[in-house]
Order: C-alpha cells, then structure tokens, then sequence
C-alpha cells in the first residue's frame, strides 16, 4: 500500500520517534486479533498494521468489502483493555487525526483521541518527530491536522457504525 510504504520510510527516518502519541506501524496484515475470535471470517474481516497507543491496542483496516483500494476501507480499533470500534472512514482520515498528535482511548464502551497530556514530548527529538509528520502529510497528500480528530470518529461510526455492530455481534 502505497500510503503506509512512505509512511514507514517516515517512521525509519524519525529512528523510532513515534509521529504521533503511541502511533507504530507494525507488520501489515500480521494477526493480532486471533484471540478475539478464532472464526476464519472474523480472523481475515482486518488487515492489523500499526499500534494505536503505548499500552498495546492496534489499528486494523476492515474488509466491509472486496474493493481494491485497501486504503479507502474503514479503520477499526482494538483495545487492549476490550472493545472493537470503527475510529477512521479511511487511511486518510486517520492520518489527519495522528496530526492531532492525541493519545487513543479505547475500551469496551468507547473510543475516543484523549486531551494531549505531551509525556511523550519530553523526550529529546520526539517534537521533532512530530512537526516532520506534520509537514510530511501536507507534502505528500495535502492534508493537515484536523481541529477535533474524534469528528472523525464520529463521521466513520455514522457512516459504517450500525454495519459494522451487527457484522460484529455473532463474533464478540
């Protein structure tokens, strides 16, 4: 995918500097939610690749169809805490949001982009980290930070949020 291949050249240039709060892309497709359902259609419904927070939740595309563009189909996120809930209509729009530079929250209930607290900020190179992921998602698609990123949350639940819970149900 050609989005996450820049971003990961990104994430290797930083030298391990998260671009946003607890952001890491991980092995793409690599399962991580095996242990939520052992079903074959839940199992291959997420494509996981990238962590969401520091404390092990994780982003994974939904296949909510057969289209080719794996970067326009809708994000889920996975506590680690529990609960699975759709943060982002698409790669796009969850780029915007990590600009926001927001820890997740996610558990069984709710998902939503915290108030910025900056611990991880303090470190030397991190702000640097961050205003290079800023300016490179302007570069190379135009985009820039969004003002609240959970409106985004907000669009992707309205737009697949009752498909997405009845898809679920049978599994969780």
């Amino acid at each position: 995918m050609p989005e996450l291949n820049l971003l990961s050249e990104l994430q290797e240039r930083l030298g391990g500097e998260f671009i946003s709060d607890g952001f890491e892309l991980t092995d793409f497709g690599e399962p991580q939610h095996d242990s939520w359902s052992d079903a074959e259609e839940f199992v291959e419904a997420f494509l996981p690749f990238a962590q969401a927070n520091g404390s092990g939740s994780f982003y994974a595309f939904w296949r909510v169809d057969d289209r080719a563009d794996l970067a326009t189909l809708p994000i889920a996120a996975f506590g680690d805490e529990g609960g699975i809930h759709l943060t982002a209509r698409h790669l796009r729009d969850l780029l915007c949001q990590l600009a926001s530079d927001r820890p997740l929250s996610i558990d069984w209930d709710d998902v939503h982009f915290a108030e910025y607290e900056g611990y991880h900020r303090k470190r030397e190179g991190a702000p640097q980290a961050h205003q290079s992921y800023v300016a490179w998602l302007k570069q190379h698609f135009g985009l820039a930070p969004v003002s609240d990123p959970n409106d985004l949350i907000k669009a992707a639940q309205d737009e697949f949020g009752a498909r997405f819970e009845t898809w679920i149900r049978p599994f969780i």
